[in-house]
This record gives structure tokens, sequence and C-alpha cells, in this order.
């Protein structure tokens, strides 16, 4: 078998994030499974190299996400591991894994076309609004 054989960390919890992706941020799954999940089959080891031990590599890369988002709950990121002997990626993680956790669990509600968590819903609207206003100042 050629290439790389893709794996998880925790499958359960890895394909409850990728299904609240799918739901909140089409772009970046679609990103994610038919351009980034091919090129990690092919060896092509896209985004950012963190740390490498021994034959064992971490990388981290950013998927496209709105500003807002970014802004209010972080950068939605793939965390990856590369075991280059057994040509092997175990996925990790997407982050923020927070928000996409709550919304695979319960409907999230949004507040000027940006998702809030149920949890921090006064928290992430006075993030929303603070930004908001820096924008209309510049």
């Amino acid at each position: 078998m050629k290439g790389y054989v893709l794996d998880y960390v925790n499958e359960n919890e890895f394909k409850k994030l990728e299904r609240a992706l799918k739901k909140y941020n089409m772009l970046a799954f679609k990103k994610l499974n038919f351009e980034f999940y091919p090129a990690l089959r092919n060896g092509n080891f896209v985004g950012e190299k963190k740390m490498v031990d021994g034959d064992t590599e971490h990388y981290e890369l950013r998927l496209p996400s709105d500003k807002m988002f970014a802004k209010i709950h972080g950068e939605v990121k793939l965390l990856y591991t590369v075991h280059k002997k057994e040509q092997v990626v175990m996925l990790e993680e997407i982050t923020p894994s927070e928000i996409l956790l709550e919304g695979h669990r319960s409907e999230l509600t949004t507040y000027k076309g940006i998702m809030i968590s149920k949890a921090n819903a006064s928290k992430d609207m006075f993030k929303i609004d603070l930004i908001n206003m820096l924008q209309d100042k510049q």
C-alpha cells in the first residue's frame, strides 16, 4: 500500500468535531476533506511543524474560517502527528474544540451572524459588540 494511513487518537471525539465543523463551518470541512486529507495521505504534510521527536513530527494546520469567528473563539486548526517509520498520520484534534463539541451536543444560537456558546453567551456577545465597536471607529 502506498502513502500514509490516517488514524485517530480518539476516533469518537474526532468524528464529533468533524460533524460540528461540517455543520458550522462548511468551507473548513470541505478544505479538510477534499484538499488536506488527500495531501496527508500522499505524504505532503501541510501546516506548521511544531515539534520533531525522532521520526515523529507534530503539525498544526490552520483551516479557513470567518475572521470574526476566529477573533471570538480562536482559529480553527487541525492538530496531527506523523509517524514516518510506520507511515501513519494520527489525527488528534480540531480546535476550538469547546465550541465545536457544544455545537455537537445541542444547537448553537447566533448573535450578529456569529455562533455563541450557551455556557458563555454574555461573554461571547460582549466580545462581538466590542470588536464591532472597534471596527466602526477605524
